[in-house]
């Protein structure tokens, strides 16, 4: 059965798109909920004057979603929990924990654009933000035990001591 999209449905399309999908969900949820209509002729011609009119307004989204998407890749979130003696986490990390954080940064995206694979383990992992369907971003982020101590300063301490033991071996040498 092909339909067009009234809104955007996760996981089948976006808002205008026409798409296929079972009989019973397109006439059982789809169509009574008004999240689709039937994609007869006259349909997809109305849809196709209103694509048209609407082309100025697309563009000012999709630009203002890159504009979002350019800003979260400057940004590394570091996401503290509880952690067993093991490191495995009592729970996960999801879409809502890390739409938080980014909310304490300025940036409100909703949970539901937030794909994140099942994170169990303290470590480093990468969420992805879909912005636009043409638009999405990916967000690092850390996953560390609650109370711990932030470790980022000593990468750098260890970079320095690196760099020194040379200069004092060639002044070994001379």
């Amino acid at each position: 059965m092909e339909i067009i999209l009234k809104e955007d449905v996760i996981g089948l399309g976006y808002k205008n798109d026409i798409v296929n999908v079972k009989s019973g969900y397109g006439r059982n949820y789809l169509i009574p909920t008004g999240k689709a209509v039937i994609a007869s002729d006259s349909a997809k011609k109305v849809l196709a004057e209103n694509l048209r009119q609407q082309a100025v307004k697309l563009a000012k989204i999709k630009a203002e979603a890159q504009a979002v998407a350019d800003k979260l890749q400057g940004v590394a979130l570091t996401i503290a929990t509880k952690v067993s003696a093991s490191g495995v986490i009592y729970g996960s990390v999801n879409s809502l924990q890390i739409a938080d954080e980014l909310k304490k940064l300025g940036f409100d995206i909703d949970r539901k654009k937030i794909v994140v694979k099942d994170v169990k383990t303290v470590g480093d992992f990468v969420a992805v933000v879909k912005l636009h369907k043409e638009v999405s971003a990916e967000v690092p982020f850390k996953v560390v035990a609650e109370g711990a101590p932030v470790v980022e300063e000593a990468p750098a301490a260890e970079e320095e001591a690196p760099a020194e033991a040379p200069a004092e071996e060639e002044a070994a040498a001379e």
